[in-house]
């Protein structure tokens, strides 16, 4: 990963480079990015993350569904295989996902699949705000959403991750203002 940014050369960037930088702060979906980098300059990091969520609500039902869709299962096959993006790759092993009992993997399959029979997605949870263990007690709770309620709380959630992939870009002092 480069070196976060300030944020005044975050508002300067082409929009290219935007789109490139920010891509990946929703899962394989860089349109978002296209949208954001379109709303510059901001005036805070927090006002940069918050556009991403504005983004992905004030898009359709089908697009907020396929964005979903875009993520991983959590320690699924393809997080064991390297074939999920970078940032998930980081934010799965921030939470031990990388480093599953055979007993582990086997509970977060089974998650996995109910998410996929009952809501037709995978479960999407902020991993670098929780354990191994919340995650699966989380998954638990939720399952008894309904689909609308599972959608709006994996939308939320998706909120968390954007905004803390946007704090990994962009630079902050100590205090918490842009640099």
């Amino acid at each position: 990963m480069n070196a976060p940014l300030p944020l005044s050369a975050v508002n300067a960037l082409p929009q290219a480079e935007f789109v490139r930088v920010f891509g990946g702060v929703l899962e394989h979906s860089p349109r978002y990015a296209e949208r954001v980098g379109s709303e510059r300059p901001f005036a805070s990091v927090e006002e940069l993350a918050a556009a991403f969520t504005a983004a992905v609500l004030a898009d359709t039902p089908d697009q907020q569904l396929a964005l979903i869709r875009a993520h991983p299962d959590l320690a699924g096959k393809a997080a064991l295989a390297g074939e999920v993006t970078r940032e998930s790759a980081s934010e799965q092993a921030s939470a031990g996902l990388d480093r599953l009992t055979p007993e582990e993997y086997a509970e977060f399959h089974r998650v996995n699949q109910a998410y996929h029979a009952k809501f037709d997605m995978p479960y999407i949870v902020c991993v670098r705000e929780n354990t191994k263990g919340s995650i699966l007690a989380g998954a638990a709770v939720r399952l008894e959403n309904t689909p609308e309620q599972e959608r709006e709380t994996a939308l939320r959630e998706i909120g968390k991750i954007a905004r803390l992939r946007v704090l990994d870009l962009v630079a902050q002092d100590r205090e918490g203002v842009e640099a």
